[in-house]
């Protein structure tokens, strides 16, 4: 062999063993680099299960005050059903009117204690709105508990 080609030879052999090295290296930093994203990765994925869970938990809740509502508005339309079918039954505390003119002791005389009809219109209003707000208040007060991990 001459020179010439063993000089070309090793430089060829250099320049390969050079390239090995870098390529060695660009491998070893693209592991690193999956590893890091790979761990990423494995952390997003079990973030994103805490919230699927987080939010069926949060769904039950939500489903269940919603048919605590549904269930206390049909009371409320059940209790407005018979005090309208059977208004002798409604206890309401009311004050009587004094009859005008000469009064005797007896009850012939009395005039009915009874409510104006937006009175009672009013009271059921109210009724249903509390419902309301008592089954939002509840949702909040569960929502707080289960995502603060708070209890009182």
């Amino acid at each position: 062999m001459k020179l010439g080609e063993t000089t070309v030879s090793v430089g060829i052999i250099l320049v390969m063993s050079i390239g090995m090295v870098w390529q060695g290296n660009r491998i070893d930093k693209l592991k690193i680099s999956n590893s890091e994203l790979t761990s990423h990765l494995s952390q997003q994925v079990e973030i994103n299960k805490d919230y699927q869970v987080r939010i069926a938990r949060l769904n039950q809740l939500d489903t269940r005050h919603t048919q605590e509502l549904v269930d206390a508005k049909n009371e409320i339309s059940r209790l407005r059903d018979l005090s309208e079918h059977h208004p002798e039954r409604v206890y309401i505390k009311a004050e009587c009117p004094k009859s005008e003119g000469a009064t005797t002791s007896g009850v012939a005389n009395a005039i009915t204690a009874r409510p104006t009809d937006t009175a009672i219109r009013n009271y059921w209003l109210l009724r249903e709105r509390i419902a309301e707000s008592e089954q939002v208040i509840k949702g909040l007060q569960e929502y707080v508990r289960t995502e603060c991990n708070v209890d009182y």
